[in-house]
């Protein structure tokens, strides 16, 4: 009699609340070990939290449906792995000292012509990377300095940007504004496997994949000092390289003040690899960027020149006042003297106030896409460029929605509105004149005002300066998403700028909690809306609710109708 073969774990039904809380808690575990230098026991729950079953499906998982670039194959062509593949494979994940090449692709920077080479693994090795993740990043995210914000859980630009602000609000100061020339490619191999200083099964496997090399067509390139962009593990190992630059500077500036060493006033902020430091002594700046060179040096790095200046944020140096840092333009404009802010009730007259708006490069970048999205929807309905449109004015406008962005707003609007103008008189007949041109695309001459809406009032067109500003709050220094402080990561997590108004609701109704596995949302899920009868067309708050996206896919492909 012929027997059907079962394996022992399917797929469809693992436990992800077990697993997640399972890999959490080692997580936790190995950031509290870290924090207290205990490398032994560091080293121990690694090699527990790499070799469980666990920790390797929720890895698998996060490559193949939470990885935005899930579906970019590698050189096996690998797009997507079924339910069985997944089990397969997970059963197989080891580090063996082992690593494909990866798979260049370029792809353009944002409102540049030049573009940026990424490096895609096979999914074996994404996944392979995504459990060696797990295990690191806790560990050092116990040592990161605290204003390192780029590519880490629970920190964002946005905190950055505050971190900045916080910086230089009391004081107008001289920056440097600072560029790391081709940092990911020029990375020296050594001293980063040296600064890691982990176990030896993960040093191996860290550096096989960074001498794996890169196919560009059929053929093979070396990397002796490139840590490929594009890999899951690529954005900690960047960071791991530039941990330490804080504080080379802080050990640097120390000015001594009565019988105590005290820390000098230098402020220091980095995003990935874009930095800036600040100060209200140029001369301390000046030495604070040998300092930096110097630095960088051990790692096989060096500034750009071209990109790297030195600026001042309220009066003019070398021609320029002000700098841009994440698509923010932040200077500070004088005020006469009329009281400029105040602390703790106590009202202050600074001379000066400090601004950030977004940078004109930005504006022109989004107007440019609104351009495009146009012309290629020059033959769409109305509803479809509505659809087009929202979100991407929806997620430009949330992204500035921390600054003084009221008035860029307004006009971005205005310069909209004459686009579509443009737009609907293109599509109007010879015979219809511009009143009911108007008639038919806005809502003016039915009581609506001057909104962009559907005749039949169903879809209407967003506008920037319907986004509320609402200043962000800079995460604290020493927390961290490991610590175990859920409280405060799920109050943060429903104030942020980039969460959609409703989903910051449906999360303060869930308490904070996924509507189908019953976990707590961390700073790094991703988030879904979920229509419950289905039809998208309906978005009451009773009809909808919040899910993590792998718990989206699950409801979809269960069919379920609550």
């Amino acid at each position: 009699m012929n027997t059907v073969f079962k394996p022992m774990y399917e797929w469809e039904t693992i436990n992800w609340a077990r697993v997640q809380r399972y890999v959490f808690k080692l997580q936790k575990r190995i950031y509290q070990a870290s924090e207290r230098g205990d490398v032994k026991a560091v080293r121990k729950l690694q090699r527990l939290l790499t070799n469980s079953w666990y920790a390797k499906v929720l890895a698998l998982r996060k490559v193949t449906q939470d990885n935005k670039g899930k579906n970019t194959p590698g050189i096996d062509g690998i797009k997507r792995l079924r339910n069985p593949q997944k089990i397969r494979l997970a059963k197989e994940l080891h580090f063996n000292d082992k690593s494909d090449p990866t798979k260049r692709v370029w792809i353009p920077k944002p409102g540049k012509e030049e573009k940026r080479p990424l490096g895609i693994p096979t999914m074996t090795d994404r996944a392979k990377q995504a459990l060696m993740k797990l295990a690191l990043e806790p560990e050092w995210e116990a040592k990161f300095e605290p204003n390192s914000y780029g590519f880490r859980p629970g920190r964002s630009g946005h905190d950055a940007i505050a971190a900045i602000y916080n910086g230089i609000v009391q004081k107008p100061k001289y920056v440097l504004d600072a560029d790391i020339e081709k940092c990911f490619d020029q990375i020296n191999h050594q001293k980063l496997l040296e600064k890691l200083n982990t176990s030896p099964t993960f040093r191996r496997q860290i550096k096989a994949w960074l001498k794996a090399g890169v196919m560009k067509g059929d053929k093979l390139f070396p990397t002796p000092e490139e840590t490929p962009q594009g890999g899951v593990i690529s954005p900690l190992l960047a960071n791991i390289a530039l941990h330490g630059m804080e504080n080379a500077l802080e050990g640097k500036f120390k000015r001594r003040v009565g019988k105590t060493k005290q820390k000098r006033d230098i402020s220091f902020v980095r995003y990935a690899d874009d930095f800036v430091i600040m100060d209200e002594d140029l001369d301390v700046i000046l030495e604070a960027k040998s300092v930096i060179e110097e630095w960088l040096k051990e790692m096989g790095l060096t500034l750009t020149e071209s990109k790297t200046r030195i600026t001042h944020t309220f009066e003019k140096y070398e021609g320029k006042v002000g700098f841009d840092f994440l698509g923010f333009n932040i200077r500070q404009y004088p005020v006469s003297n009329k009281q400029s802010g105040s602390i703790g009730g106590t009202e202050l007259k600074r001379g000066h106030k400090t601004l950030i708006k977004p940078s004109k490069e930005a504006i022109q970048r989004h107007l440019d896409k609104i351009d495009d999205l146009l012309r290629r929807n020059h033959h769409s309905s109305q509803e479809q460029v509505i659809n087009a449109l929202n979100p991407v004015i929806r997620g430009w406008a949330a992204y500035y929605s921390t600054v003084a962005s009221a008035n860029t707003f307004n006009k971005i609007d205005s310069i909209i509105f004459s686009k579509l103008r443009g737009w609907a008189n293109s599509r109007s007949g010879r015979g219809q004149n511009k009143t009911e041109t108007v008639s038919k695309y806005w809502g003016v001459n039915r009581g609506l005002g001057w909104i962009f809406i559907t005749p039949d009032n169903k879809y209407v067109l967003e506008k920037h300066s319907n986004m509320k500003i609402r200043r962000h709050i800079k995460v604290k220094d020493t927390k961290s998403p490991f610590n175990g402080d859920l409280v405060y990561w799920g109050q943060r997590l429903s104030q942020h700028p980039m969460l959609r108004n409703m989903a910051s609701k449906l999360l303060k109704k869930q308490e904070g909690k996924c509507n189908h596995c019953n976990l707590r949302f961390m700073s790094n899920s991703l988030l879904e809306i979920h229509h419950i009868d289905r039809n998208r067309a309906n978005n009451k708050i009773n009809n909808l609710e919040l899910l993590h996206t792998h718990c989206h896919d699950i409801r979809h492909a269960n069919k379920e109708v609550l």
